[in-house]
């Protein structure tokens, strides 16, 4: 009867040290952290913003095609406002790409199809995380990320933070040398729409 108690326990010991999920060590690629939320296209998105610590945090904001952040969002101040000559997909060029030039490793900006796919294959609710507002994005396996409403960034001042949320794709406008895409969101809905590159956007890398 002790014998069998005594591998009962055994047991017990062996199963409790089983990670429940993933371990978190699995979960990180080159000191980031991210999640898998089962997309077609394998795609993991990292659980923070650039520059953020925690995934309420907004972190910082770029103009597109723009590896740092700056204090002053304007059309004379951008790198590619109005060039034609980065008309270019930039997703993994480190030097158009703020999530390649920061985070390093096979972290990148999603493309404008990327963020279609989160909004198409994903569970979006619209939620309140720590007195932040943002989207519950969550995948078809039950995993998720948080997008804080994080506003936007023009000239000096920051718009309609708590509000909305924009974040850059790394896909440039097809037809417009001022323009690139990005996610729009607000506590009505979400799309990916194309806007103006010189304003100020928080940016959500990811990885395969």
């Amino acid at each position: 009867m002790a014998e069998a108690l005594e591998q009962i326990e055994k047991l017990k010991k062996k199963e409790s040290g089983k990670p429940a999920s993933q371990p978190k060590e699995e979960a990180m690629k080159d000191g980031h952290e991210y999640v898998d939320l089962g997309l077609p296209s394998g795609l993991k998105w990292a659980t923070c913003n650039i520059g953020a610590r925690v995934p309420e945090a907004s972190g910082d904001y770029f103009a597109w095609g723009e590896i740092k952040t700056k204090r002053t969002f304007s059309e004379s101040g951008s790198l590619t406002y109005g060039k034609k000559k980065y008309s270019i997909e930039i997703s993994g060029d480190s030097q158009l790409d703020a999530a390649r030039a920061n985070w390093g490793g096979s972290w990148r900006m999603p493309t404008k199809y990327e963020c279609q796919e989160l909004i198409d294959k994903c569970k979006w609710e619209y939620v309140t995380i720590n007195g932040v507002n943002g989207y519950k994005v969550t995948g078809t396996n039950g995993n998720s990320i948080f997008l804080p409403a994080a506003g936007f960034r023009y000239v000096s001042s920051l718009y309609r933070a708590g509000n909305d949320g924009y974040y850059w794709s790394s896909t440039p406008s097809e037809s417009d040398a001022n323009g690139a895409y990005y996610i729009s969101f607000g506590s009505s809905g979400y799309e990916v729409f194309c806007i103006d590159r010189n304003y100020g956007r928080c940016i959500r890398p990811v990885s395969e």
